[in-house]
């Protein structure tokens, strides 16, 4: 064999036993998540399946985005993986797993929506493994509500805050908040080329790997990303979805410095499952609730 092991040579094993570690347990009906590993990279995917379709907004900034189905306002997955672009393979996996368990139906109202964001995650391993079409819809069979697990697991299996020398293994983190009826939840993979910083201000993963006072970075492309995801119950329309989504987006910058780089591809997706009504909880304090959620899934991302 030439060249690192890859799916064509070893046919990696789906993992999707609940892994080891810590763990984000919630209660917020119509949402259920999934997560499948190939030990052999490491490297994984995360789905959130929305049994009941839910509303969308997607926001993408950085230089080096990696993302399909970017055209959907209604959502019934969301797949996030490694192994770069082709790693959006494991998003036509949970597609194809849906289908079946519609029953195959061609039916027009019956097409799975799904879309998929990847990251590089390729840094810290040497094989070329990469999620592909099984290990997306091994994801799906293993879909459960009310769990999410935290650090390196799923998507975020060998994601890593800061790059080159700095990069040190960070991983997918989750937060939940409550107002009144109003639920939200904060989802999100670290990959990024900037370092996480805890709300003093204080570097708490990754190093600091910039030039020598007065001479301007000459390092090569690095690749990285950081994915995220909001979900609330609370109904919101089309324009309200989008102004959160990239408040929150826009908010990340705090806990991720430098943040959209032109070496990241940073996606978030802003998704409501319209099922309550919360007239005391207007958009922007929904956005600022979501987004010192977001703060501490980024927080919670990495194993201390």
């Amino acid at each position: 064999m030439r060249g690192p092991p890859t799916n064509d040579v070893i046919h990696p094993k789906p993992r999707t036993d609940p892994p080891p570690g810590r763990n984000l347990t919630f209660d917020f009906p119509g949402l259920e998540i999934g997560v499948a590993e190939y030990d052999e990279g490491p490297t994984g995917c995360t789905v959130f399946h929305f049994p009941e379709d839910a509303s969308l907004a997607i926001d993408v900034r950085g230089g080096s985005p990696g993302i399909n189905g970017q055209h959907l306002d209604v959502i019934n997955a969301i797949c996030f993986a490694g192994g770069s672009l082709y790693g959006l393979e494991a998003s036509t996996g949970v597609a194809a797993e849906l289908f079946a368990m519609r029953d195959y139906s061609t039916r027009w109202a019956d097409i799975a929506l799904v879309s998929g964001a990847i990251i590089f995650d390729y840094g810290p391993r040497q094989s070329a493994i990469y999620p592909d079409k099984d290990l997306g819809r091994a994801a799906v069979r293993a879909l459960r509500p009310g769990w999410f697990p935290l650090g390196p697991r799923g998507a975020g299996r060998s994601a890593t805050a800061s790059h080159g020398a700095g990069a040190e293994i960070a991983g997918q983190g989750g937060a939940y908040r409550e107002s009144g009826p109003t639920k939200v939840l904060a989802f999100v993979v670290v990959n990024a080329y900037g370092c996480v910083l805890d709300r003093s201000g204080k570097i708490v993963r990754g190093k600091p790997t910039g030039p020598a006072p007065g001479r301007l970075a000459r390092r090569a492309p690095s690749a990285n990303t950081t994915l995220s995801l909001v979900v609330t119950n609370q109904k919101l329309d089309r324009l309200q979805l989008t102004s959160i989504g990239r408040q929150v987006h826009a908010s990340m910058a705090r806990a991720i410095q430098p943040f959209h780089s032109r070496w990241d591809g940073d996606v978030n997706y802003m998704v409501s499952t319209q099922r309550v009504a919360n007239d005391a909880l207007d958009e922007v304090t929904l956005g600022a609730l979501a987004s010192d959620a977001m703060w501490d899934a980024i927080l919670a991302s990495y194993d201390r």
